[in-house]
């Protein structure tokens, strides 16, 4: 008897995402009613109003933290990108505020650098500066409506190379080209005839850019295949694509129970930093790499420096 599509799901030897965001959805469900925080109506985890932010940071010494960048932004004429969904229990980037943040706060990064050492990632050399949501529009030609932001960014030394870390969490994907998601644009690839790029057109300098770093040299799919490789993975191009222009090292922060971007099984690795991995020039491939946030998670406890790391693991569903 032939097995049916449906029994023979129940075999398939990789991890299924859907399992991975129900479980942390729990665990963020259980850490607001720990606390007492109010939930919206229709998910528990995630709070009523962005408004409420604040009480998605383990540390109110963080929040505050987060709070006086966003003045000094004000301030300073120049927006702070906070997430529309900062709120929400599985936010990636209120994750990464209740990870670093207190490793930023009180000078700390040690934890931080035993991880990225580890993974062959070079430490910036002289005292190390952490700057959230950081942002350079000249790199790209970008306009204040559009621009491309670096969740975090370590720099020490004017010479030294940068290391520009980009946070995943619950996310399904690098976003997408906005252009082609909006209709715009038929999603064919414009390597070989750039006019036909609509960002291209109003000065944007994505595909010059990674023109400049050999992306669109020999006969390689992001210059040859039918389908533009920033219709899907704008995202990711652009933020490499900063980082290798201004000197540095992109990094992605992700969570190893997610098989987004790195999943292992029988048949080999799958995933988004494994497929897009494969298709950038290899020049450059070492200046793109990837940790996990339980490698921090363990280099913060084995610190034995930082106690609130075990409501970080509680609120996170990793204790």
């Amino acid at each position: 008897m032939t097995e049916s599509p449906l029994s023979k799901a129940y075999t398939w030897p990789y991890p299924r995402y859907a399992r991975f965001e129900a479980e942390l959805r729990q665990a963020a469900a259980a850490w607001f009613d720990a606390k007492g925080l109010p939930h919206h109506t229709r998910y528990k985890y995630c709070l009523p109003s962005r408004d409420q932010w604040h009480q998605n940071i383990i540390d109110p010494a963080v929040a505050q933290f987060i709070q006086d960048e966003i003045d000094r932004h004000v301030v300073a004429r120049r927006a702070f990108p906070l997430s529309q969904w900062i709120h929400h229990g599985l936010s990636s980037q209120a994750l990464l505020f209740n990870l670093v943040g207190p490793l930023v706060m009180t000078g700390d990064l040690a934890p931080l650098r035993d991880v990225l050492t580890s993974h062959n990632i070079p430490w910036p050399e002289g005292p190390v500066n952490a700057c959230f949501e950081y942002e350079d529009q000249a790199v790209f030609n970008e306009g204040a409506a559009q621009h491309t932001s670096i969740d975090l960014v370590l720099e020490g030394a004017p010479e030294a190379p940068r290391l520009f870390v980009e946070c995943k969490f619950v996310e399904r994907e690098f976003g997408g080209c906005s252009v082609f998601r909006n209709g715009d644009c038929d999603g064919r690839n414009p390597a070989t005839d750039l006019a036909k790029c609509y960002l291209h057109h109003i000065g944007r300098g994505y595909w010059t850019v990674l023109q400049e770093h050999g992306f669109l040299d020999g006969p390689g799919p992001i210059r040859t295949d039918s389908t533009c490789i920033l219709a899907n993975h704008y995202q990711f191009f652009r933020e490499v694509g900063l980082a290798l222009s201004l000197g540095g090292v992109f990094v992605l922060l992700s969570d190893e129970r997610s098989p987004t971007f790195y999943c292992n099984g029988p048949a080999g690795s799958r995933g988004l930093m494994d497929f897009l991995l494969g298709i950038v020039p290899e020049p450059v491939r070492p200046q793109i790499a990837g940790i996990t946030i339980q490698q921090v998670v363990e280099a913060i406890k084995a610190s034995g420096r930082h106690p609130w790391i075990a409501e970080f693991e509680s609120k996170y569903g990793l204790a």
